[in-house]
């Protein structure tokens, strides 16, 4: 539909003050309401052109929007799509990783049992190396490099035969030595890993008494060596009070009396009478500046024992301080008889042990290895260091605290790492060598 454009009004037509813009001349109301009617005409569609506008324009705006919106959920859309298949990659890889951290843990299993199946047969090997070396130190003795002349053979038979009774009246006929070691039982552990103990070397009690520790004041007397093995702890035995506490582990017990160590200011060897329960007698050792015997037992400044011809002491002295001193004393009134200055050094020593007057010391090294009789003395001179058997311990668990011979029983009561061991000896006689 044409819209008719305005008619121009006539120059004539001029506003007054105070009323409408009419012209000059005088309008009929027709003409002015057809006027009105098309100004009214013009402003509809000027109205309605606008409001197209506005919807065009609000159209644009909410389009243009949408497809913002549009462009950032497919941004969206392909992150998430990038991200799900880079998670579907990782676990994908995690799987794998997984598979193969479970394929490698059965190899290193399997590498496992069997490294353990090898070491076993180690062991077993290496045991068995050590029982055959055993026998051979035992069983075989050294063999000689160089033919040795018959008459002087007489003649060192005959040396030794006299000097055998020149000491006889000394000391006693007893001529003994160890072999080698016959067997060991281990009897059961009790205690702190270092003490002593044994039975009645001279008596026919059968009672056990153990010495628990280095510097205590309380013996546990047990009646039987089966009512020792069988308590719990201590729990069968009877507690002996002694006066003053004990030095070390060298204490014996013989002929119904403790006989052990003790040091304030000076080294004293203190009798106890277990049946009276007293101190019998008491005397200071008659040797100035002491120093520990054993290398690897400090804690023993001095060590009693006991065999065949009775009472000895094993010390050692800073005038002598590289070497083992012994003594034989009188059980009855504690006097020493006679001193002896060996050969045997102190370095590495851990314990020794006495046989028919010849001493045996024990060697070890510092790692704790296999215990060995390095080092012999005999008193009477019928054996020689050089002459002596090389003796082996069996391998056990740390070093000796202490060793005593029971001449009754020709055994060894051992404390090693608080474990009570029995060594059974295998003796031959001195002329055998």
């Amino acid at each position: 539909m044409a819209v008719a454009p305005p008619r121009r009004l006539s120059k004539t037509f001029q506003p007054t003050s105070g009323s409408l813009l009419l012209p000059s001349h005088s309008l009929t109301s027709s003409q002015v309401f057809t006027v009105a009617q098309r100004f009214l005409s013009c402003d509809k569609m000027r109205g309605f052109v606008l409001l197209l506008a506005l919807v065009y324009s609000a159209t644009a705006q909410h389009q243009a929007l949408i497809d913002y919106l549009e462009r950032r959920l497919l941004a969206i859309e392909d992150r998430i799509s990038l991200w799900q298949e880079q998670t579907t990659r990782y676990a994908s890889e995690l799987r794998e990783l997984k598979q193969q951290m479970v394929s490698q843990l059965e190899s290193l299993d399997k590498e496992k049992e069997t490294l353990r199946m090898t070491l076993d047969g180690v062991g077993t090997r290496v045991d068995r190396v050590e029982r055959e070396l055993d026998y051979l130190e035992t069983q075989n003795g050294a063999q000689p490099c160089v033919d040795v002349d018959d008459k002087l053979i007489e003649q060192q038979v005959t040396l030794v035969k006299e000097k055998q009774k020149a000491k006889y009246f000394k000391l006693t006929d007893c001529s003994d030595m160890i072999s080698s070691i016959k067997a060991m039982k281990i009897l059961k552990r009790v205690g702190g890993p270092k003490g002593m103990w044994t039975k009645d070397a001279g008596g026919a009690s059968g009672k056990v008494y153990i010495f628990n520790g280095t510097a205590e004041d309380t013996i546990n007397e047990f009646s039987t060596v089966q009512d020792f093995t069988r308590s719990a702890g201590f729990s069968l035995s009877t507690d002996l009070k002694i006066p003053s506490s004990w030095k070390g582990t060298g204490h014996v017990v013989y002929n119904d009396h403790v006989y052990y160590v003790n040091q304030e200011e000076e080294i004293k060897v203190v009798k106890f009478d277990t049946k009276n329960k007293s101190i019998t007698d008491s005397v200071v050792f008659p040797v100035q500046d002491h120093v520990p015997v054993y290398g690897l037992n400090p804690e023993t400044v001095m060590d009693l024992a006991v065999d065949e011809e009775g009472l000895w002491a094993i010390f050692a002295t800073r005038q002598n301080e590289r070497h083992i001193s012994m003594a034989k004393m009188d059980s009855n009134s504690l006097d020493v008889e006679q001193m002896w200055d060996t050969n045997c050094p102190r370095e590495n020593a851990e314990t020794a042990f006495i046989i028919c007057g010849t001493l045996y010391v024990v060697y070890n090294t510092k790692q704790v290895g296999r215990s060995r009789v390095q080092c012999v003395f005999d008193v009477n001179d019928l054996v020689t260091n050089e002459e002596a058997p090389l003796v082996y311990f069996p391998k056990r668990y740390g070093f000796h605290a202490s060793l005593k011979y029971n001449p009754q029983e020709q055994l060894l009561y051992a404390w090693d790492d608080g474990y009570q061991i029995l060594y059974k000896l295998s003796m031959k006689k001195k002329l055998e060598i």
